[in-house]
């Protein structure tokens, strides 16, 4: 990009509030991704000028070229973080500068321009405290925020486009399943494949979910609630849905346990929960106790941990359902059965990730991971 050109400026920023205010629904009426806030930010990027006014409008309909590269081509990106209300009602963002940072890696990847994460933040966190009315202060309640970047370019030639658009709109929310923190079942899926090596799978393109949908679809007609997606001769374990996967192993003769979620090599979502909880797993666990492993592990290799009684527990994580505790597998007709805590829905270790986790994103204990919104 040009010097010239000019860069994301949240001074910049122009507010237009809307006329006609919505009503906050109750908490225990929030469908995840069903309901959105008063207001939204749109920012549009020329590739002769840079990137024009930012604006908070109200929320609404795009207006756009049917011809627009984002329809034929799928030049869209995006990313999900979540604001929290902390008990003195301050407004918490978690780990937004990761989330920009993976913002910008699926950008370069797809030829869309790259801005800066700060300046990004700043326009967001004044789109949170105008529509500050929107987020829940409940436990287990928050406000999911959806930035997205498109190719806007009319025309229907394959090329890089010369126009973009960013759009960043919010979502009240509760819980991501409708029965809440319960263990889910999976069907392990290698009749379809959800990334492979040198392709995008480690970014957050739209163009990655459409194709997972008619195998989750397949997996759901079987009473599945989700895909576990294996790759290559290995049958390794890569992800569960669209969130990372984990597995706990116990030793045979130590005792000592292992923790496992694939490798980021390229095929894996860098996912700012797994990254969290990698972080919180080796602060917080016995070394003595425990070892935390970045590799593959198979789907023979889980069955055989079961068999033999050394599979502790297994959970996915993301932002939606931050974790989400998994009670079986099945795979070729058999039933791969995951041990949980007696009369629960979940294993220790997944219960002591979801605390930990949530103590942070409402500011029950203080770190550097909460941004604060003045």
């Amino acid at each position: 990009m040009s010097s010239q050109l000019a860069g994301l400026d949240a001074s910049k920023l122009t507010i237009t509030k809307t006329t006609t205010p919505k009503e906050r629904l109750p908490n225990e009426q929030l469908v995840f991704g069903k309901t959105f806030t008063d207001h939204m930010l749109i920012i549009d990027w020329d590739a002769e000028k840079g990137w024009l006014t930012p604006q908070i409008k109200p929320y609404g309909p795009l207006v756009m070229d049917p011809s627009a590269c984002v329809f034929h081509y799928a030049f869209e990106l995006f990313e999900g973080l979540k604001a929290y209300k902390d008990a003195e009602g301050k407004v918490r963002m978690f780990r937004p500068d990761m989330n920009m940072a993976r913002m910008n890696k699926s950008a370069a990847r797809i030829c869309l321009p790259t801005f800066d994460s700060e300046e990004l933040l700043k326009m967001i966190g004044e789109l949170l405290k105008l529509d500050n009315k929107f987020i829940p202060d409940e436990r287990g309640y928050s406000l999911y925020i959806r930035p997205t970047m498109i190719g806007t370019d009319p025309g229907l030639g394959v090329h890089t486009p010369s126009k973009a658009q960013i759009f960043v709109i919010c979502s009240p929310v509760g819980p991501y399943y409708k029965t809440g923190f319960k263990a889910v079942s999976l069907e392990a899926t290698d009749y379809a494949v959800r990334a492979w090596p040198g392709g995008v799978g480690d970014k957050k393109l739209g163009a990655n979910y459409a194709p997972c949908i008619k195998p989750q679809l397949e997996a759901a007609a079987r009473g599945f609630q989700q895909n576990l997606w294996l790759f290559g001769p290995e049958k390794n374990i890569t992800e569960v849905g669209t969130m990372n996967f984990f597995a706990v192993f116990k030793d045979a003769v130590t005792g000592k346990k292992e923790l496992v979620t694939a490798p980021l090599d390229g095929t894996i979502l860098e996912g700012i929960t797994r990254d969290s909880i990698l972080s919180l797993c080796r602060e917080r666990l016995s070394k003595d106790e425990w070892t935390i492993s970045e590799r593959y592990c198979s789907i023979d290799e889980v069955k055989e941990a079961a068999d033999k009684g050394l599979l502790v527990e297994a959970f996915g994580s993301g932002t939606a359902a931050v974790v989400s505790p998994v009670k079986s597998i099945g795979y070729h007709n058999q039933n791969i059965e995951v041990p949980l805590l007696p009369g629960e829905q979940f294993g220790p270790l997944t219960k002591q990730i979801a605390d930990w986790i949530a103590e942070l994103q409402y500011g029950i204990v203080e770190s550097d991971w909460s941004r604060v919104i003045g």
